[in-house]
């Protein structure tokens, strides 16, 4: 009997641990489950700052009136000088420029008016002697020579070959068969009566339109200037300007207009000279009235280094005994002066 109610007593406690351990799986559940915190509730988004509205641009102040161009004081000593290093007309533009390539046709006056055209027409970003070979090729064709009608009847190909050679002679092609078109349809085979008219040309502006209007028709309307004048006037200070239609207007609202139809052709020829002739260009400058004065204006005006340039071509000592002959004469001024 004793020996069953030990048995009983120890199912008993058996059965009252199993149910107080719990299991490995539920452990695991327990320490797998994470904690989560509630999400905070997104705050509202501010309301954009509207844009202030941009103010009203202020008005652009209207331009001033440009100031007309005063003369120089320089000028006429200058314009004297030239003419004198001038005299002899060796420059490239004598020989081969638009004054001295047409040629006059006294039956027909309309034949040197429109060569005149031509000549002009080629010249730009063309060195005279290039544009004196095409003119005289042009002159020397078969069917006609140079006229407007000849030109006009010529192909493409025939007038490229001619005047082959000039800067842009693709182009200058195309602009002288237009041109010799309108001649015939407008003008009866003459060239437009002024500058204006001329300027409605292709391939024709100011300056080629002023030039020829003086050549051709003896009418001086304005100036003609190239980039020779442009780069010489600047560095005198006679004008301030960025390209050579700006100089035209400025020198035309003090020179003289007498001088008009002159200054080109004479300072046109002083730059080649200078540029392209140096040592004909020292040797004339040592052997006018004013030494001093000439070489001065070639180093002023043409940007020459005469200094340079007389030792390549042996002029060095006449150069420097001429210029050192002025310090002295300006030294001995400024003593009487201070006398």
């Amino acid at each position: 009997m004793a020996k069953k109610s030990t048995t009983s007593a120890s199912s008993s406690t058996n059965d009252a641990s199993t149910k107080s351990t719990p299991t490995k799986k539920s452990r695991s559940s327990a320490k797998n489950t994470p904690t989560k915190s509630p999400k905070s509730p997104k705050s509202p988004k501010s309301p954009k700052t509207p844009k202030s509205p941009k103010s009203p641009k202020s008005p652009k102040s209207p331009k001033s009136p440009r100031v007309p161009m005063t003369m120089p004081d320089d000028f006429y000593s200058i314009y004297k000088l030239v003419e004198e290093l001038r005299a002899d007309k060796t420059a490239p533009v004598d020989s081969d420029g638009a004054e001295a390539l047409a040629v006059a046709d006294p039956s027909d006056p309309r034949t040197f008016r429109f060569q005149t055209l031509v000549a002009l027409m080629l010249s730009s970003q063309t060195k005279d002697a290039m544009v004196g070979k095409a003119m005289r090729q042009l002159q020397a064709y078969e069917k006609g020579g140079l006229t407007a009608q000849s030109v006009n009847d010529m192909s493409d190909e025939v007038l490229k070959s001619l005047i082959f050679g000039v800067g842009f002679h693709n182009n200058k092609t195309i602009w002288l068969k237009k041109a010799a078109a309108t001649c015939i349809e407008t003008y009866s085979g003459d060239i437009p009566p002024n500058a204006e008219a001329m300027c409605q040309l292709s391939g024709v502006g100011p300056k080629m339109a002023h030039i020829v209007n003086s050549i051709a028709w003896n009418q001086v309307e304005g100036i003609g200037v190239d980039t020779h004048m442009h780069r010489i006037f600047n560095n005198l200070k006679w004008v301030k300007s960025k390209n050579p239609e700006q100089t035209r207007v400025q020198l035309e609202d003090w020179l003289p207009k007498e001088y008009w139809d002159k200054i080109n052709l004479l300072f046109v020829g002083f730059g080649q000279e200078t540029q392209q002739q140096k040592e004909k260009s020292l040797k004339k400058a040592l052997a006018c009235s004013s030494p001093r004065e000439a070489l001065n204006l070639m180093k002023r005006g043409c940007n020459l280094d005469v200094i340079t340039e007389s030792k390549r071509f042996g002029l060095h000592e006449e150069v420097k005994a001429a210029m050192k002959g002025a310090k002295a004469e300006e030294e001995d001024a400024g003593k009487c002066r201070v006398l």
